[in-house]
């Protein structure tokens, strides 16, 4: 009998608990927590997107693109996320006594009015764990998180490693260099 009632007023003490504090409005939280959160980066866009497929299944692809920051307070690209992709790491590529090797990069400062460009023999994004659903010559989602957490997406066309074929289907045709 002492557990029940023990119980029950229990009950009764958190009920009237979360009475004492009126909402004015339900559903007016919620709304803005989702509004208070960014869809995209404002001021920061990504153009000229690009996966590059790896020679072979199992290789690590790349990445490239343009991030231009418009205006507002400088920023840093503090991550990447390419949809297909298990990994994501931006690179650079240095040159070192005469020879070229690529190292990691944590962050890439971006400038108002300026804009960032990952190429070729640059900065770049290594794909790691590529699945082999993404195919060339259709598109894949980039992600880029900045320094302050906000994000912007953009459509990546796909490519072959010898680059965008102009949609000619080769697979039917014979390489084999012998008989020439």
């Amino acid at each position: 009998m002492r557990n029940g009632m023990f119980a029950g007023l229990s009950a009764v003490a958190l009920m009237m608990g979360g009475c004492g504090q009126k909402a004015d409005n339900p559903g007016t939280a919620a709304s803005e927590s989702a509004a208070a959160t960014p869809e995209n980066a404002p001021g920061i866009t990504v153009t000229e997107a690009m996966v590059r497929l790896p020679a072979v299944a199992g290789s690590p692809g790349v990445a490239y693109l343009t991030v231009a920051q418009g205006n507002g307070p400088s920023r840093k690209i503090a991550g990447v996320y390419v949809e297909g992709a298990e990994r994501a790491e931006m690179h650079e590529t240095v040159t070192e006594n005469g020879v070229s090797s690529m190292r990691a990069v944590k962050d890439i400062a971006l400038e108002p009015g300026k804009s960032t460009t990952f190429k070729p023999g640059g900065l770049h994004i290594m794909l790691f764990g590529v699945a082999d659903t993404l195919k060339a010559g259709s598109t894949t989602e980039i992600t880029i998180t900045l320094d302050n957490g906000d994000k912007v997406s953009a459509p990546a066309k796909i490519e072959s490693i010898g680059g965008d074929m102009g949609g000619h289907d080769m697979s039917g045709m014979n390489h084999d260099m012998s008989k020439m």
